[in-house]
């Protein structure tokens, strides 16, 4: 009846427009008043889950993403990107793939990456003739990458919910080769849709214009080597890492680019202060709610569940991935991972599957949700900057939808997809 009480709660508010945070927060708190605990379980809880050293590096990330946003970075990435695949067909949507792709390893944010390579390429796709469903779906799709490249403060949410004991490096590292195969995929997609719709492409500025935009990104792009080799080479810790990176930052932004000014410092020191207190309120209720499901055993009664249902491994992980799909629609993703990966990462471990390919699989099916309705919130983002209604581009976006859904498949049943690369480097 616990359980009942816990998850009824959190569906009921959640359902009528609670916050996530507070919808576990205050279902924590009704199952631990059904069960007669004391409410001060709560706050301990809640003060317990944001007190896990490796969580300092996810304010650290968001601090290095939003100087490398507001000091010039983007702008270069976006000039090397149309540089290298602005001449496909429909220019403007590879650039923004690809883009993409360059500043997730910059941000680590499907959110941050659509609001900045997407606050950039939508109006100038919408300005260029691209149908504005085009714009903000090639956008919206494409901020999924973000979510496996380096630094992906998701990973390290992985890491901490799954106890501190599966290596950061080695979460990097497994997240490279399925953010690749998903960028190939979307420009794929791209490609098709562009050629059915009739657009055009950009002129080739040449080689010695693509070399030069590369010289001007590589300041920023170096982030992703400081970041990824630091960590697998055993130089850095993940917070150690991430405290280079604001460091990095700094010295790009200032003397390199000589973007950063007072003003845009003061910018990126909010925004990260109001992005990193609304993910830390997440850990923390979402720790709670955890708790409680340790403490409920629901754990086990999963693994008992999911066994007495499958037999098999891969049917297992079909299950699972189809249970996160439709978590995804009305979950964020923060704290989806949090509570997710106590309940089905026990299964995994039951049926043999390698934990770092499991977290690579909740992530992508979990980042697949955030362009799902109803909270889907990179979908709220995307179509709020391309003017249009969520009806808009849901009519047109199912072939990006697929394409990302082929490429979940793939990563979740060719394990060595996202496990070949953290082999390859011990």
């Amino acid at each position: 009846m616990a359980i009942a009480v816990l998850f009824g709660v959190f569906v009921l508010l959640l359902l009528i427009g609670v916050p996530v945070a507070f919808s576990l927060a205050l279902a924590a708190l009704a199952a631990l008043c059904y069960l007669d605990l004391p409410a001060l379980v709560l706050v301990q809880q809640m003060a317990a889950g944001t007190s896990t050293a490796s969580l300092i590096a996810i304010p650290l990330f968001i601090f290095a993403g939003e100087l490398m946003m507001r000091g010039g970075i983007s702008e270069r990435l976006i000039g090397l990107a149309g540089a290298l695949v602005g001449r496909l067909r429909g220019g403007l949507g590879q650039v923004s793939i690809l883009s993409s792709l360059f500043f997730g390893g910059v941000s680590g944010s499907a959110i941050a990456d659509v609001s900045a390579v997407g606050g950039a390429m939508i109006p100038q796709m919408i300005k260029r003739g691209y149908d504005r469903d085009y714009a903000v779906n090639v956008s919206i799709m494409a901020a999924l990458v973000a979510l496996l490249v380096p630094p992906s403060h998701n990973l390290i949410l992985f890491s901490a919910a799954a106890g501190g004991g599966i290596s950061i490096a080695d979460l990097f590292a497994a997240g490279v080769v399925p953010a690749l195969l998903m960028t190939l995929a979307l420009m794929i997609t791209g490609y098709l849709v562009a050629r059915r719709r009739g657009y055009g492409t950009e002129a080739f500025p040449g080689w010695q214009a693509v070399g030069l935009r590369l010289v001007s990104a590589l300041p920023g792009l170096g982030l992703v080597g400081l970041i990824f080799f630091g960590i697998r080479a055993g130089i850095f810790t993940a917070v150690e890492s991430a405290a280079m990176a604001v460091v990095y930052a700094l010295l790009i932004t200032v003397f390199v680019y000589r973007r950063l000014h007072w003003h845009e410092f003061a910018e990126a020191v909010t925004g990260a202060a109001g992005t990193t207190g609304a993910i830390l309120f997440v850990i923390a209720a979402a720790s709670a709610f955890g708790w409680l499901l340790a403490y409920l055993q629901v754990p086990a009664a999963a693994v008992e569940l999911l066994q007495s249902i499958a037999h098999q491994p891969t049917s297992v992980l079909m299950l699972i991935v189809l249970i996160l799909l439709l978590l995804g629609t009305f979950m964020d993703l923060a704290p989806m991972i949090l509570i997710c990966t106590p309940i089905f990462l026990p299964v995994a471990r039951a049926y043999g599957i390698d934990p770092l390919h499991f977290g690579v699989v909740l992530i992508l099916t979990g980042g697949i949700g955030l362009v799902t309705p109803p909270v889907g919130s990179v979908l709220f983002v995307g179509t709020a900057i391309g003017g249009i209604s969520i009806g808009q581009s849901l009519r047109s976006i199912w072939p990006f939808w697929l394409a990302a859904l082929v490429v979940l498949m793939l990563v979740a049943f060719v394990p060595g997809l996202s496990l070949y690369l953290p082999a390859a480097m011990k």
